[in-house]
C-alpha cells in the first residue's frame, strides 16, 4: 500500500491573517498542491480563527468537490458543538478529532480515553451517521489503537511530534520505536493508520518503510517552510517522493 500526502494549509492561513488582505490565497495554494498529486487538503479551524477561518471551510470544500473529484477533505479539531455543526454542514471525507484546549498553540497530545471515551463514542456515531470517516488523534503508545477502535473510530492519527522534533539520533530512535509499535498494534487490530506533526522529507522515509499500513500523512509546517524556498508545487512533489507516492 502507498502512503498518501494531505497538505495542511493552516500555516498558510496564519500568514494571511497577519494582515487584512486576502493573500496568500488559500484556494490557489490548495489548487497547486492538488494539481501535483496531494491526496487532499487538511484544515484545523480553532475557536479564535487565528489561521483557518470558519468562512474558509466551505470555500476549500468547493475547490475539492468542483475541481478535484476523488481527492479528500480532512477537517481537524476539538469536537465542541460549533465544530461538529461545521463538519455536518460541510461533510468532509474525514474528520480528525483532537483534544486541543481552546487557546492551545498546536496539537501536542492524544486523547485520554479514560475520561473522554464515552463522549467520543457518541460523537463518532453522530459523524459517521453523516457518512464521514472519523480518525482519533492518539499518543505514540501501542495501547491506544484498541481504545480508539472500541470508541468506534475508523482510523487513528499518531501524534509524531516527539519523533519529528527529535534533534539527536538517539532520541529519534526511541521516539520512532514508539510510533512503530503503535502503528503495528493498529495493523493487528485492523484499524487504519494516519500520522502527523513535525514530519519532514528527511524523517518520513524511515517511518513509511517501517509501517506499510500507513495510509496518510498530514503535513503543514514543514511543507510551508520548504515551499518558501522551493515553491509549493516542487515541495509537494518532493514530499510525495519521500513517502514513496510516485
Amino acid at each position: 500500500m502507498t502512503c498518501k500526502l494531505s497538505v495542511n494549509i493552516n500555516a498558510i492561513a496564519y500568514l494571511r491573517n497577519r494582515r487584512h488582505v486576502p493573500w496568500p490565497d488559500l484556494v490557489e495554494i490548495g489548487r497547486i498542491a492538488l494539481k501535483v498529486g496531494a491526496v487532499g487538503l487538511t484544515v484545523h479551524p480553532r475557536p479564535d480563527e487565528r489561521h483557518i477561518r470558519y468562512a474558509d471551510v466551505p470555500v476549500l470544500r468547493d475547490l475539492i468537490r468542483n475541481e478535484f473529484m476523488g481527492r479528500e477533505y480532512n477537517i481537524e479539531g476539538y469536537p465542541d458543538e460549533q465544530f461538529l455543526q461545521l463538519c455536518e454542514k460541510n461533510k468532509p471525507d474525514q474528520v480528525t478529532l483532537v483534544p486541543d484546549l481552546p487557546g492551545q498553540g498546536t496539537s501536542d497530545h492524544g486523547w485520554n480515553f479514560a475520561t473522554a471515551g464515552t463522549l467520543l463514542s457518541s460523537i463518532i456515531q453522530r459523524l459517521k451517521a453523516q457518512g464521514i470517516r472519523v480518525a482519533l488523534f492518539v499518543d505514540p503508545d501501542p495501547s491506544q489503537p484498541a481504545l480508539a477502535k472500541a470508541a468506534g473510530a475508523d482510523r487513528i492519527e499518531i501524534f509524531t511530534g516527539p519523533y519529528g522534533g527529535a534533534l539527536d539520533e538517539a532520541t529519534m530512535k526511541i521516539e520512532l520505536a514508539k510510533v512503530i509499535a503503535t502503528g503495528r498494534a493498529a495493523a493487528k487490530l485492523g484499524i487504519d493508520l494516519n500520522a502527523g506533526h513535525d514530519l519532514t522529507r528527511e524523517n518520513l522515509p524511515r517511518l513509511v518503510e517501517a509501517l506499510p499500513n500507513l495510509k496518510e500523512v498530514s503535513i503543514g509546517h514543514a511543507i510551508t517552510a520548504d515551499a518558501m524556498i522551493l515553491g509549493m508545487a516542487e515541495t509537494v512533489r518532493l514530499f510525495r517522493q519521500a513517502i514513496g507516492d510516485v
